[in-house]
């Protein structure tokens, strides 16, 4: 078969389309917004994913168009939800549908404000996260903004009370950041979830209107400005109390407490916290994947049909991470290899070797079947698990030592008794006794 250039040509370009077509696929992404208004509002920080690849699709949240699913399958692939105030979602939006997308691997990020509706306070109990009433937000009479208004409700957060892992909220900046909105508190039974950011102990949310009348719904610590959620397939969700803290205008604003002697900062910590919370909640940070995986016995490259006991086994996986859209080498040094049967026999860290980690270890001196097992569960990156099955089976006869020197006691027992018997036997043939005389 013949091909012209101007084939090949078209084929180039074919696959070109193709391929550029799957990337920008790869991060289509649903906006929902209380009105259109708020694009341009927040126009930062929706710039800032356009220019990182994210197909970005603008739609108020009662748009009787709304779809996140055809013919079973979704058309997004990450959503975020920029309407607070919204009391029935349009189309066929609702909340089973949305945590039918988390449940199949989608991501979501969930802004709120003081006028947060029932959808979003449902869509926060299906996630471990509560909401505080309509009307409510976080107040702080010690760490206010020198430009709140009177209420004590523009809290300044420090970065000590943010979460302790860089791949969720990025390097430190040392900035403070500001926050408006209403608070959370996490369901303690819920393992799952992640205290991103919390108020400080002085701390508390309730009405700003208001004399108190009766114990706030979360105080000090417990109040969560910011939290996530990593479910079990891997799927992120992060709740904000702020849908300001997304905006250009607490992105640029400049930031002091309202305490004498309080450091100014000329621009808050909003911008490089909101882009570290966008690039994990979708799974452009802290993504973990399996290469390739060899085991073999020490001194072979291929794995036997079955090993035996007390084999001196050597075990390798490569393991990589995404890292700006690139797969590279993982650096960690707290990755474990169990050699389990139903318990774990063996229990030990794997080393970096080059671009793979690797283990030499005793076979235990048991037979059955195992499993060579990874399984790598840290804070701030997806679950890793890689399980390979392999059979491992007793000595066969003509692998047993002839003499085993344990039992030398033993075989010099027997042969002493052997050499008494001998002894006694000659003596007893051999003698005679006297003839008594009459």
């Amino acid at each position: 078969m013949c091909w012209t250039l101007l084939d090949c040509s078209v084929l180039v370009l074919l696959s070109l389309a193709s391929m550029l077509h799957c990337a920008k696929a790869d991060g289509k992404t649903l906006v929902l917004l209380d009105n259109l208004n708020i694009k341009d509002t927040h126009s930062i920080f929706f710039r800032s994913l356009a220019d990182r690849g994210f197909d970005l699709a603008f739609k108020t949240a009662d748009d009787p168009s709304l779809s996140l699913i055809k013919y079973g399958q979704f058309l997004y692939d990450h959503l975020i939800i920029f309407a607070p105030s919204v009391e029935d979602f349009g189309g066929n939006i609702n909340l089973e549908t949305i945590t039918s997308f988390i449940d199949g691997g989608g991501n979501v990020l969930v802004a709120a404000s003081s006028d947060i509706g029932d959808p979003l306070r449902e869509l926060g109990s299906e996630c471990g996260i509560e909401f505080d009433e309509e009307k409510t937000a976080v107040i702080d009479h010690h760490n206010y903004d020198v430009s709140d208004p009177g209420e004590h409700t523009l809290i300044v957060a420090d970065p000590e009370n943010l979460l302790k892992a860089a791949t969720i909220v990025g390097k430190p900046t040392g900035k403070p950041v500001l926050f408006k909105g209403v608070g959370m508190v996490a369901d303690p039974d819920n393992p799952l979830v992640l205290d991103i950011l919390t108020g400080s102990s002085t701390s508390y949310s309730y009405f700003p209107d208001r004399p108190i009348s009766q114990y706030p719904h979360a105080v000090g610590k417990n109040t969560l400005l910011i939290a996530g959620l990593q479910a079990r397939n891997n799927a992120r969700v992060v709740f904000s109390g702020s849908l300001d803290f997304f905006s250009d205008a607490f992105f640029n604003s400049a930031v002091q407490k309202a305490r004498p002697g309080s450091q100014r900062h000329e621009q808050t910590g909003n911008m490089e916290l909101a882009m570290s919370l966008s690039r994990w909640v979708f799974k452009e940070a802290g993504v973990l994947r399996v290469g390739a995986v060899t085991h073999h016995p020490v001194g072979e490259t291929a794995p036997p049909a079955a090993y035996t006991v007390t084999d001196l086994v050597e075990y390798s996986i490569v393991i990589e991470m995404l890292s700006e859209g690139r797969w590279v080498p993982f650096d960690g040094d707290d990755i474990q290899l169990e050699f389990v049967r139903i318990d774990p026999f063996v229990r030990t860290y794997l080393k970096k070797n080059g671009g793979k980690y690797s283990v030499q270890f005793k076979l235990p001196d048991v037979y059955g079947v195992f499993q060579f097992k990874v399984d790598y569960n840290r804070l701030g990156y997806t679950h890793l698990y890689s399980s390979t099955q392999v059979s491992v089976r007793p000595l066969q006869h003509t692998q047993y030592e002839r003499f085993i020197p344990s039992a030398f006691p033993y075989y010099a027992s027997a042969f002493s008794m052997m050499t008494g018997l001998f002894i006694f036997s000659v003596v007893f043939l051999h003698m005679r006794e006297k003839e008594k005389s009459d």
